[in-house]
């Protein structure tokens, strides 16, 4: 797989001596879904912050294809790099929507019938054009979060990074925006996605990276992440409902693979041994899981 971009023996320090980070390595491809996920505090959006050069590194090394960005502006890098705040607030100062959209094409430097045709179709990507007059300000949380990431999408940097990109959305939301990332990966993006949305997560990301003090402690596939309770429990991490199930039924003697981890085989189970494991059809059926009565 192509590298878009690697963080070497990352370190850093804020001002007052806080490591926030400490030896942190990874890789991030071409067309790869990375999520980060830890507590508050174990150094996700830190980490995240190096690749667009919003921090320094304390010890260490980030490229960005091949690029060291501690030698770069952030304003260099934002043409690799595109970064979706948590509070998209902080990056939406136009008057409308449409030019909000067209600022980042400026910087591309594309003539004026091809700024108003990116427009167009990146709107069109995003379903916005019902918003193109709008006030970006006075739209919803969630509904910012999208300007923002289509704004940074219209750059066409390799590297797109979310941080909590699910906060405000309801559930038909978070599903459009799942789309959309699944969309910009087979497009050829690397998305890395920062959240504490565990069942966003699972049914998005290709790998998981989780976090604890500041360090990775284990990357893989969501199924090999949210089975694992020892590196859920070090990173103080409730797993997506359907994985708690599973793991909980495992512990009383039922075999399931990985690939049997979803809520129709998982029923399909409880409702043959409901003595067994009273209380969990149900939780299934409606959604909602209740560990009280396991």
């Amino acid at each position: 797989m192509e590298i878009i971009a690697k963080a070497e023996h990352l370190s850093h320090v804020y001002p007052g001596g806080i490591k926030a980070l400490s030896d942190v390595s990874l890789t991030l491809y071409r067309q790869d879904i990375t999520a980060v996920i830890g507590q508050n505090g174990s150094g996700k959006t830190t980490l995240s912050k190096h690749f667009n050069g919003l921090l320094k590194a304390t010890e260490g090394n980030v490229l960005v294809k091949d690029q060291n960005v501690s030698k770069k502006k952030v304003s260099e890098m934002a043409k690799d790099v595109g970064y979706v705040f948590q509070n998209p607030s902080y990056q939406l100062f136009c008057s409308n929507v449409r030019d909000e959209i067209k600022f980042g094409l400026k910087n591309l430097k594309l003539n004026k019938k091809d700024t108003v045709l990116k427009t167009n179709e990146v709107m069109k990507r995003f379903h916005l054009t019902r918003y193109a007059k709008n006030q970006p300000m006075t739209l919803g949380s969630g509904m910012k979060k999208i300007v923002a990431l289509a704004g940074v999408y219209a750059m066409n940097p390799s590297l797109l990074i979310l941080d909590e990109p699910t906060t405000g959305q309801d559930q038909p939301g978070k599903s459009s925006l799942g789309e959309l990332m699944r969309e910009m990966s087979m497009q050829g993006k690397s998305i890395l996605v920062i959240s504490h949305d565990m069942n966003f997560v699972s049914e998005y990301a290709k790998r998981v990276i989780v976090m604890a003090n500041g360090k990775i402690i284990k990357t893989g596939t969501p199924d090999q992440i949210f089975t694992d309770e020892r590196i859920m429990n070090k990173a103080h991490i409730q797993p997506p409902q359907v994985y708690a199930i599973a793991n909980y039924l495992r512990k009383n003697g039922m075999i399931i693979q990985n690939s049997e981890i979803n809520a129709d085989h998982l029923a399909q189970l409880i409702s043959e041994r409901s003595v067994a494991v009273d209380g969990c059809y149900d939780t299934l059926q409606t959604g909602k899981l209740v560990f009280s009565q396991m």
